[in-house]
């Protein structure tokens, strides 16, 4: 287990090696090679769910090696249960959307092969990295194989979707690396006498009030672009509605998740006082992006684009449970990435099953699909009710932390949120009924073939793991606690002092009655200065 994590990360990159040597004309070999290399990595990425301490709050699996050393920069890869479970859904979802693809894409096949498998090391090489430099460095490699995917195998107006993605991820991705770098010219590692780009070591050093300030908003800029939060949204329905179905699914359940992950890892724990200072106009952006999102979901015509700006909505529910910055709503946050990125990702699957066989995303040009796709038709209601949270179905589980967190610090926002959650169970059954019931008026839909076995299985995992979560998240919310401790005793330390002494501290409020519940202690007060118990705050390895 000592190179585990670079196991995971390279295995993809090898893949894309191989396909290099392969011939092109060979494509039902390639079609095969890419889905062997992206099974196996989905496959040697499992033991991390049974072999990660969830009681152990050190970063685990970790490896160290010089890099740059003249700059301070080190190939150091950890995790924790967030990165974990983040980590577990790139490999799964990777291994998806390539096997999504195998009649879908026609021309240049080795090319489009080797750029998702370059992609998804990208993905994984961010949520391990413990290093800035490193970090940054897979963060810009996602960046170009999307860009490929998009404007070569796209759909119609593919290039300029392409460059507008480009464009708005490379500028937030550069004002990141300024904020980056000021914490680097900021801190000095004690054992060496050397700046380091060190994120463990960030994490535990107070830097001054006013960096934090420039360099939470260098951060958000990046991140929030990355979410998409509004206004920054922009670029996604055009890149979700061009690309091939596998980019879209790969967007919707990892790329996304890029921005938030960045906010937890980096934004809360690293800069806590600019993150309290700004939790107003974070809410407040949260807030316009749950409606808003939701509002001009229901007016769209376009399949695609309807999902799209669904996870606009539904990643602005998950923003607002960050930002309580209490445990249930980080912890809800979090368990919320994972199920848009399974049930979102599901959806986008779902509209390219009927547009390869259509050519169309039209939702006036279904109606009655049920009668003649059976099958299909279950699989998009389960997913369908998996995303607007019906209760036993994973949806529910994050939805419902998400508001108990926002509830205890303001109830206005929780009113708000549940106002969008509800928006989004009327563009979803809208859909669904305008698309699976009715009558079959197009005559093209008297005779569309129902799922064949391998759409059938790009399926079944995501309907096993919405009902597993549903009904039995304990074992992903367990995964969650040392990493949500880390956290919250930098951003809020008054609820480790409440678990602690098992009264609220700073609060005046009465103690929490479960595990599930907190003091309500608002973001908008002051952390009081204690420490977190011992044993919290992982050391640095």
């Amino acid at each position: 287990m000592n190179h585990l994590l670079s196991l995971i990360l390279f295995t993809p990159l090898v893949g894309a090696a191989v396909l290099m040597f392969v011939n092109k004309r060979s494509e039902n070999a390639i079609r095969w090679i890419a889905n062997l290399f992206a099974m196996a990595g989905f496959l040697v990425s499992l033991p991390l769910w049974f072999y990660y301490d969830d009681t152990n709050p050190s970063w685990q699996f970790v490896e160290r090696a010089a890099w740059i050393p003249s700059i301070g920069a080190d190939y150091h890869l950890g995790v924790d249960g967030f990165a974990v479970l983040l980590l577990l859904l790139t490999t799964m979802m990777g291994a998806i959307a390539i096997l999504s693809s195998w009649t879908a894409i026609k021309e240049r096949v080795k090319e489009y092969y080797i750029f998702l498998l370059i992609l998804q090391t990208g993905m994984i090489g961010a949520f391990v990295s413990l290093d800035f430099l490193l970090f940054f460095l897979f963060w810009e490699v996602m960046l170009v194989p999307m860009y490929f995917l998009i404007g070569i195998w796209g759909s119609d107006r593919r290039l300029y979707s392409a460059i507008k993605f480009f464009l708005y991820t490379l500028a937030g991705s550069v004002v990141m690396l300024l904020g980056i770098l000021a914490l680097y010219y900021n801190y000095t590692d004690p054992q060496t006498g050397q700046h380091t780009f060190d994120i463990v070591q960030f994490q535990q050093h107070g830097f001054d009030t006013s960096l934090q300030w420039w360099v939470f908003l260098a951060f958000f800029l990046g991140f929030a672009i990355k979410v998409p939060m509004f206004p920054f949204h922009t670029w996604l329905p055009d890149a979700h509605t061009d690309a091939p179905t596998a980019g879209s699914v790969i967007l919707a359940a990892v790329l996304l998740k890029m921005g938030t992950y960045g906010f937890i890892r980096f934004s809360l724990p690293i800069l806590p006082d600019a993150t309290r200072a700004f939790v107003p106009m974070i809410a407040t952006l949260s807030i316009i992006g749950i409606i808003y999102g939701a509002l001009v979901a229901m007016a769209q015509r376009d399949w695609k684009r309807l999902v799209a700006y669904s996870s606009v909505s539904h990643m602005a529910l998950v923003m607002l449970g960050m930002f309580a910055l209490n445990p249930v709503g980080i912890k809800g946050s979090i368990v919320q990435q994972i199920n848009h990125g399974i049930s979102t990702g599901a959806l986008f699957l779902i509209v390219g099953v009927v547009y390869e066989r259509r050519h169309t995303r039209q939702i006036s040009e279904y109606g009655g699909l049920s009668k003649v796709m059976p099958v299909y038709a279950a699989v998009f209601g389960v997913m369908m009710l998996s995303s607007i949270g019906l209760t036993a179905l994973n949806g529910f589980i994050g939805e419902f932390l998400i508001l108990q967190g926002i509830f205890t610090v303001n109830r206005m926002w929780a009113a708000v949120a549940a106002t969008g959650i509800v928006l989004g169970a009327a563009y979803m059954l809208w859909l669904y009924q305008r698309t699976m019931f009715g009558k079959i008026e197009n005559p093209k839909n008297e005779n569309l073939p129902d799922l064949n076995f391998r759409e059938v299985m790009t399926f079944v995992p995501l309907i096993i793991l919405a009902v597993w979560i549903g009904i039995y998240p304990t074992p992903f919310l367990n995964r969650l606690n040392t990493s949500v401790d880390r956290v919250i005793a930098r951003v809020s330390p008054q609820y480790l002092q409440q678990n602690a002494s098992g009264t609220p501290a700073d609060c005046g409020q009465k103690p929490a009655a479960s595990k599930w519940q907190v003091a309500p202690c608002g973001p908008g007060q002051a952390a009081s200065p204690a420490t977190a118990p011992a044993g919290t705050v992982p050391a640095d390895q």
